[in-house]
């Protein structure tokens, strides 16, 4: 199957992009994909237990692997975890699919929104020590990277899932009018 994402979804844990990418999916009616759902259930394990036994080397090279097949062979909302922009890899496999039309949403968060949408950490392994600080450092670190990838930021700070559905589905719709007078 050869297909390509109606959207990609990316930004730090807790921005939204599990929550957002299924109702954006509802309201294009079409599938929804979670990059680290894929590589839990292709693996048969959590994302925690494979950074607890096999590392997060080793979590990364799955996560690419699950990225890469959803941009060739899903035509839905796909959402990528947090870090898998940080990937040489699939920054390349993202540019290909923005080149072929694709787009890709930041999805940006202040801290104090996404402590409060995380909520327990136990599930995120790498905030397993001093959750606050921990996601400031990794949001830090990856911002430009999720800058560069995307073609729109939409903030969803004090915003409800729907409001941001409502941004990414206009821009969308827009991109497909500018393609369509374009050709």
């Amino acid at each position: 199957m050869s297909a390509r994402p109606a959207v990609v979804l990316c930004g730090p844990m807790g921005s939204g992009k599990s929550a957002v990418g299924r109702r954006l999916a509802t309201r294009l009616a079409t599938g929804f994909l979670d990059s680290d759902t894929e590589v839990e259930e292709t693996e048969g394990r959590t994302v925690a237990e494979i950074f607890a036994s096999d590392g997060e080397p080793r979590f990364r090279d799955l996560e690419h692997a699950a990225v890469a097949r959803a941009l060739t062979g899903h035509d839905g909302v796909l959402a990528l975890g947090g870090g898998a922009v940080m990937d040489a890899r699939t920054q390349e496999a993202l540019a290909d699919y923005r080149a072929a039309g694709g787009v890709v949403a930041y999805l940006q968060v202040g801290v104090r929104d996404a402590m409060l949408r995380i909520g327990s950490a136990a599930s995120r392994p790498l905030l397993a020590e001093d959750p606050r600080e921990r996601w400031s450092r990794l949001a830090s670190e990856r911002e430009g990277t999720y800058r560069l990838v995307s073609d729109l930021v939409v903030v969803t700070d004090r915003r409800s899932p729907g409001a941001v559905v409502r941004e990414i589905a206009d821009h969308l719709s827009g991109a497909e009018e500018w393609r369509a007078t374009t050709r």
